[in-house]
């Protein structure tokens, strides 16, 4: 059986499930979900930090995220969270 394949909303290149990172809205807070089964409404990127800079730039990632906006203070915690992971 294939893996499934989900899109970058950062890049828009298509890739398998478990290379990417997912990112979960859950009420008014976002969080990686690293585990890939949080509830909450989710948008994946590629595990590169141009990945998550282009989906914000782009507001991409609030679109996916049905967000009315990613304000700073997110922003910040999500680039943290994400440098933490990448190392």
């Amino acid at each position: 059986m294939t893996e499934p394949v989900r899109t970058c909303v950062g890049c828009r290149r298509r890739a398998d499930k478990s290379t990417l990172i997912r990112i979960v809205r859950t009420g008014a807070d976002l969080e990686l979900d690293l585990r890939q089964r949080s509830p909450g409404r989710g948008a994946y990127l590629h595990r590169e930090l141009g990945c998550l800079d282009q989906a914000i730039k782009k507001r991409a990632l609030g679109r996916a995220l049905r967000a009315d906006g990613i304000g700073p203070d997110q922003q910040a915690a999500l680039r943290t969270a994400f440098e933490a992971l990448l190392g």
